[in-house]
């Protein structure tokens, strides 16, 4: 049964069809691992087309009568099939200072805390929440050029609290998006100069999108609370950049 009326009568015919053919697949009782096989074969059909649509299947066996609408998909009875969107984040507090030497004679003699962002690449810093903090922080600088920033949040069960950093070319970004676009929808990358959106996948949250900073001129800062157990990425994006190479400075912490 489709609602609300108004179909043409061929458009009927075809849902119809669609549901008798989805509703053999329900005699019995229903195993959880058939379910997936009535929601694709009814989405075949078009059925759940906007919301207030209704479709009833029942079993000729037991009787048993399930309803499906698009205004119940909030209650997951569409199970794998419902996208979920990741809460919004709340905006990081960010600020400059103007003491670029000593940050840098500092982080020089530490080591870790300096690395060569290549020509086209792009440095993902993965830095997990920790048990004993409330808010990550971070500060950097950058020789000579500016730097794209951007920072985004995992939620995903931390196993380790050690930071780690990836490298990646714009290629290989590109790739991991297509591949990542077959599976699920994913928001078209940006300009880095106009501030990029983020293309990943739905599991993350973007605490403030990448934008190019003056990191050559004052050292960037900023902190943001924890919204919970994941893994905050700071991306620190050099793609835009044809000739220059850039030498990055940075310092990333915890507080409680």
């Amino acid at each position: 049964m489709v609602s609300p009326v108004g179909e043409d009568a061929t458009e009927e015919s075809q849902s119809a069809a669609g549901i008798l053919e989805a509703q053999a697949l329900v005699e019995e009782e229903v195993p959880p691992a058939d379910q997936d096989q009535v929601l694709n074969k009814m989405a075949q059909y078009h059925v759940i087309q906007r919301a207030g649509d209704i479709v009833m299947i029942q079993s000729e066996h037991t009787g048993t009568i399930d309803i499906l609408t698009t205004d119940l998909e909030s209650a997951n009875l569409l199970g794998d099939h419902r996208k979920m969107a990741p809460p919004l984040m709340v905006p990081p507090c960010i600020w400059t200072f103007a003491k670029m030497k000593e940050f840098k004679n500092k982080l020089t003699r530490e080591k870790g805390n300096r690395l060569v962002v290549k020509r086209g690449e792009v440095v993902t810093i993965r830095v997990p929440t920790h048990p004993d903090g409330k808010r990550v922080c971070w500060e950097f600088a950058t020789d000579d050029y500016d730097i794209g920033f951007g920072v985004y949040f995992d939620w995903t069960p931390v196993t380790t609290t050690d930071i780690t950093v990836q490298v990646s070319d714009s290629s290989e970004e590109e790739d991991e998006d297509e591949e990542e676009a077959e599976l699920e929808d994913t928001v078209p990358v940006g300009d880095v100069e106009r501030g990029s959106r983020s293309s990943l996948r739905s599991r993350y949250g973007e605490v403030m999108p990448v934008y190019r900073r003056d990191s050559h001129r004052n050292v960037q800062a900023g902190s943001h609370d924890y919204p919970g157990e994941g893994i905050y990425l700071l991306k620190f994006d050099n793609s835009y950049s044809l000739l220059r190479n850039k030498t990055l400075y940075f310092h990333i912490y915890f507080t409680s």
